[in-house]
């Protein structure tokens, strides 16, 4: 069906439901769009998954991190098992959860490709094991980035084939806040707002850190191209989300982001195709200072601001909820032309 014949028919079907116009706020302009996306009037939500896609970073040797690389594996372990804070809430909002190896510095074990008992589902997809330092020479090969954007794409259409009307993207990867703020800011962002304290460095640290972004960005331009800054500067989580959320054009699946690492994920896919964000949707502000200006780039508006910094796609899975709520409004609310209630009594009455 034609956008606008879309866009007419949830809108007349919103504004009669059995509430003021407009009353339910952000939620009928959620509805509005997941319509959009799915080209179903009211729109749907039947399952919903996150991925948590994790990554090393060659970067970390230069102590832009207080943890040690090795927590990206120790934290993969716990989301396997079901004990991170993305398993609890993605248990409370509904959402299957996987965990995806996209480039970790570490042998992990084969798990099932389903989760059980509360763990989550296994992606093996490494591309790399943790990116090169992009200090001393790009992170990835040419060939190393895109291969991470396949493997994106691969879980794309896994996503489609399992009927998934929502997909939400999470990260871990320790340094990945680093490697998110060198994609920013070669594409122009502004380095004195882009580069935060990730894990909770201090000023001195934090320091060093901008200044390092800055040279790096430097010494490794031009770019010629979107790739080209993602294979200078991104993760394995970071590529890998971006060729998710290309790979989802097209498919009647909305994606919900995270936070600053993803974001900079769907920065470079919004710059290899900026139609991305017509699929897209930020599920919260993040704590870091950077990432409210990227989403005000691609024109998107955070479901919620809850102060949280944790990663994971805790964000994503909160604000896929809300959004849920939405379709469920759109689809399970009484209609004024189906029952015995005055429009005009609706309208009239002080809410």
């Amino acid at each position: 069906m034609d956008k606008e014949l879309i866009r007419d028919a949830i809108v007349e079907r919103l504004d009669d439901l059995t509430k003021p116009k407009g009353s339910l706020g952000k939620l009928e302009d959620y509805a509005e769009k997941l319509a959009m996306i799915q080209g179903l009037v009211p729109p749907r939500v039947r399952r919903k998954a996150v991925f948590v896609l994790a990554g090393d970073h060659g970067v970390v040797s230069r102590g832009v991190s207080q943890y040690p690389k090795e927590v990206t594996a120790q934290m993969f372990r716990n989301i396997m098992a079901g004990g991170a804070g993305i398993n609890v809430l993605s248990r409370a909002c509904g959402f299957d959860v996987y965990a995806v190896d996209a480039g970790v510095d570490a042998d992990l074990p084969s798990w099932p490709r389903k989760g059980a008992d509360g763990g989550a589902g296994f992606f093996s997809m490494k591309a790399v094991r943790g990116t090169r330092d992009f200090t001393e020479r790009p992170a990835f090969t040419e060939n190393e980035f895109d291969q991470c954007l396949h493997n994106g794409a691969e879980l794309a259409r896994f996503a489609v084939a399992e009927g998934y009307d929502i997909v939400a993207l999470g990260d871990m990867g320790i340094g990945n806040t680093t490697s998110a703020a060198a994609v920013l800011v070669a594409y122009g962002f502004d380095p004195e707002i882009i580069v935060d304290r990730g894990t909770g460095i201090d000023d001195g640290a934090l320091e060093r850190k901008r200044r390092l972004v800055v040279d790096a960005v430097a010494a490794r331009g031009p770019f010629p191209t979107p790739e080209s800054v993602g294979a200078a500067f991104a993760g394995p989580e970071i590529a890998t989300a971006a060729g998710v959320i290309l790979g989802l054009k097209g498919t009647g699946v909305a994606c919900m982001i995270d936070g600053f690492p993803i974001t900079a994920g769907a920065a470079i896919a919004w710059k290899i195709d900026p139609t991305v964000t017509d699929y897209l949707f930020a599920g919260h502000q993040s704590r870091v200072t950077g990432h409210r200006p990227v989403l005000d780039a691609m024109g998107l508006e955070p479901v919620v601001s809850l102060d949280m910094r944790l990663g994971e796609g805790t964000g994503a899975v909160i604000g896929g909820f809300v959004v849920e709520l939405g379709a469920r409004i759109a689809g399970e609310m009484a209609r004024f032309s189906e029952i015995a209630v005055s429009r005009a009594a609706a309208e009239e009455k002080d809410y």
